[in-house]
């Protein structure tokens, strides 16, 4: 029971946090306005942490490589402490694969974070397009979610003046969470 509850904790707390790190990744690469109170929340949270791994991460081509390996690599720490408090401990010669089955666990679940973040970014515009388009969180979704909607509003051309676009990436991003990041969660989590 008490070991329920601190993986609950170290779950929550971590997870708050790998959260906080990659909406920094994306709302830096997608260049989302800076000042906004959502972008400065995040620096303040995340810099303590952020500003140290710079200094040892470069980024590359304008995005801040050192935020993103950062929440990977505190995926890997929770994932460790939650095997640890389960009981599993490393040993004999499959430390190795175990290391890197876990480290490709942590980015799965990275990608399946990011398009949970995605998925709420383009529900939220939807809901505000309609209600408030002019709310100060407008240009940062926008930023989020353009690179995604570009595509379907190609093809897609709006029907009544609705833009249907959001659906579609919806259902795309659905798609990939039920094929390719469900299948490798569940091939991965039998490694562990």
């Amino acid at each position: 029971m008490a070991s329920q509850a601190l993986v609950f904790l170290l779950e929550t707390f971590f997870g708050l946090f790998i959260l906080a790190l990659l909406l920094r990744f994306y709302l830096q690469l997608f260049r989302a306005p800076p000042y906004n109170q959502l972008s400065q929340f995040l620096a303040a949270v995340t810099n303590f942490a952020v500003l140290r791994a710079r200094r040892v991460i470069p980024g590359l081509w304008g995005a801040d490589l050192a935020t993103l390996v950062l929440a990977w690599l505190t995926e890997i720490l929770l994932r460790l402490l939650v095997l640890f408090i389960a009981g599993h401990t490393p040993g004999g010669s499959a430390v190795g694969a175990g290391l890197i089955a876990l480290g490709v666990f942590a980015a799965v679940k990275l990608l399946k974070l990011s398009i949970y973040i995605l998925m709420v970014a383009v529900i939220a515009q939807a809901v505000l397009s309609w209600v408030n388009p002019y709310s100060p969180a407008a240009p940062i979704l926008d930023s989020l979610t353009r690179p995604f909607l570009r595509p379907f509003r190609r093809w897609i051309p709006p029907i009544a003046n609705v833009d249907l676009s959001p659906l579609f990436v919806l259902i795309a991003c659905q798609l990939v969470l039920m094929l390719p990041v469900a299948w490798l969660e569940m091939s991965l989590a039998r490694i562990l």
